[in-house]
């Protein structure tokens, strides 16, 4: 299969990117995160705020600061356990129990894996990879790295005026032993939730932040010792107090050329899995998506938003909302079938909308400088019992604050015939949001490292949506099992060449029955 059919066949027809042989070893399952052996780590304090409200005043950091940071990010936050189902027969259940996270992960499985470069008074200069299992930071290459990275960012970054950066890595057996090749498409929207987290996490601590897509993946897989078969780089994103500047290279620069400068290292790390199966198409798609020469790096415009063709209704204006970050990650919860129908108010999905729209605006290397306005991916949403609003599917017009009727009535029969699994019930979900994105996932742009940024893209607005209807009382559930070629139907976005990426019904919920408990100290 070549590389162009099977993102076709990844997004509008999931039953041919993997065998339909495939079974799960959940005897021999990898752990949820990576675990190196025999190198020197720093622990944190297990000590962490309860309250994370945004920093007016930027701060230097120090070593708590950045445990506290790097938890709220991606540490293990909850273990539960839940019966998934009853054996009517036996009067047995099987119990579930799990590690959660502030992000949601698909199966639960958090395929991620973050580094640090830090450069603070009260820890050694160097690369750490952040071990989330013991909350600590384990030491890979001591030494200040900002000349190396500097240049494998294509010197478009000064990355000595920065006390750190974040390396967001996919490690790709953690998700594969499950779904198989589908893992590839789970994997971008992961590394994108967790960057959405991230740069939330950034702005309470005050932190500065920029995220670039475009880099040069073996030198930076080279200095973390990280093998490009069963693991890469993703994103990049310097944390500094003060503004981060772009800057424009003229000068080429090649990963052969900074792998050079460093003699190669290999870490021994655990996963626990005995049986590691090859993933090719996986492999080959990886590095088809491999920048070499710094001359590669590209901005891409957002297309011209929709044109306005049906109704159009001017949503309530609303400040944006502030709320203390650490209660609404606490208070994220994925519904299930746990979704219950009730009357949303007008001014709810406004500061839903609004919110999330507003916190998507972040710096990166795809926009240019000075950034443009517009967006690569955008939102959509069917509405069904929201006071004020005709039941139909609409186009969000962020920059106007306005909905767009696109198709007028009650989509839920479609949308829930559309999933290929029964596990939520659309028919109490009042807003079934989507995300959409360019038809030709950015391929003719970016080759096709296009498709992994655009997944991205979408994770990070979705952990911003999940995040804002947490705040508002609301719950929300993140979908790939759908129709996609249906929904783009619903919203007419073959005209736009665009397609839905993916589906997230957000409503009131009433929890399920399960014992969780807090690793909060």
């Amino acid at each position: 299969m070549n590389l162009k059919t099977f993102l076709h066949n990844l997004h509008f027809d999931i039953n041919k990117v993997s065998p339909p042989d495939w079974e799960v070893d959940w005897e021999d399952a990898p752990l949820a995160y990576k675990l190196y052996r025999g190198l020197p780590s720093v622990p944190f304090s297990l000590e962490v705020p309860l309250v994370l409200e945004e920093q007016k005043t930027p701060m230097n950091p120090v070593y708590r600061h950045i445990g506290d940071f790097l938890w709220y990010v991606f540490g293990l936050t909850e273990m539960s356990q839940s019966v998934s189902s009853l054996d009517s027969a036996e009067q047995t259940a099987d119990l579930i129990q799990s590690y959660r996270r502030f992000v949601p992960s698909g199966g639960g499985l958090y395929p991620n894996e973050l580094y640090v470069y830090l450069k603070i008074e009260d820890l050694p200069a160097g690369v750490y990879h952040y071990d989330v299992a013991h909350h600590r930071l384990v030491l890979l290459r001591k030494g200040n790295f900002d000349s190396y990275i500097s240049k494998a960012l294509g010197s478009r970054c000064d990355v000595s005026a920065c006390f750190g950066t974040v390396f967001v890595s996919t490690l790709f057996w953690k998700n594969f032993f499950k779904y198989n090749n589908f893992a590839y498409r789970l994997q971008g929207l992961d590394a994108g939730v967790l960057i959405g987290q991230l740069l939330e996490v950034a702005k309470r601590f005050g932190f500065a932040s920029q995220v670039y897509f475009q880099f040069l993946d073996r030198a930076l897989n080279h200095l973390l010792g990280l093998s490009e078969q069963e693991e890469s780089v993703y994103a990049i994103i310097p944390l500094s107090i003060n503004p981060i500047s772009r800057f424009t290279n003229e000068k080429d620069i090649t990963s052969k050329e900074l792998c050079r400068q460093w003699k190669e290292k290999t870490f021994d790390h655990y996963v626990r899995s005995q049986r590691v199966k090859e993933h090719p198409m996986l492999t080959k798609i990886n590095r088809s998506s491999m920048l070499e020469t710094s001359s590669s790096f590209l901005e891409v415009t957002a297309k011209e938003r929709r044109s306005v063709e049906g109704q159009v209704i001017t949503l309530p204006q609303t400040e944006r909302l502030p709320y203390d970050l650490a209660s609404a990650c606490r208070k994220r919860y994925s519904p299930n079938m746990d979704f219950v129908l009730e009357k949303v108010s007008q001014l709810q999905l406004a500061l839903l909308l609004q919110e999330a729209a507003a916190s998507f605006t972040y710096q990166n290397d795809m926009d240019g400088t000075p950034a443009k306005e517009g967006s690569r991916v955008s939102l959509y949403g069917c509405f069904y019992n929201v006071n004020g609003i005709p039941d139909g599917a609409y186009y969000y017009d962020s920059a106007s604050h306005l909905l767009c009727q696109v198709n007028p009535g009650d989509h839920r029969h479609s949308l829930q015939y559309g999933m290929s699994l029964d596990n939520v019930n659309l028919f109490q979900v009042p807003l079934c949001l989507h995300i959409a994105g360019d038809r030709d996932h950015l391929i003719n742009e970016l080759g096709y490292r296009g498709y992994r940024i655009q997944q991205m893209e979408a994770g990070m607005l979705v952990q911003r949506l999940l995040l804002t209807a947490a705040a508002i009382g609301m719950g929300g559930h993140p979908i790939l099992g759908f129709d996609a070629g249906m929904c783009d139907e619903i919203y007419k976005l073959d005209k736009q060449e665009k397609t839905t990426l993916i589906q997230i019904p957000i409503g009131p919920y009433r929890p399920r029955s399960w014992l969780r408990g807090s690793l909060f100290h």
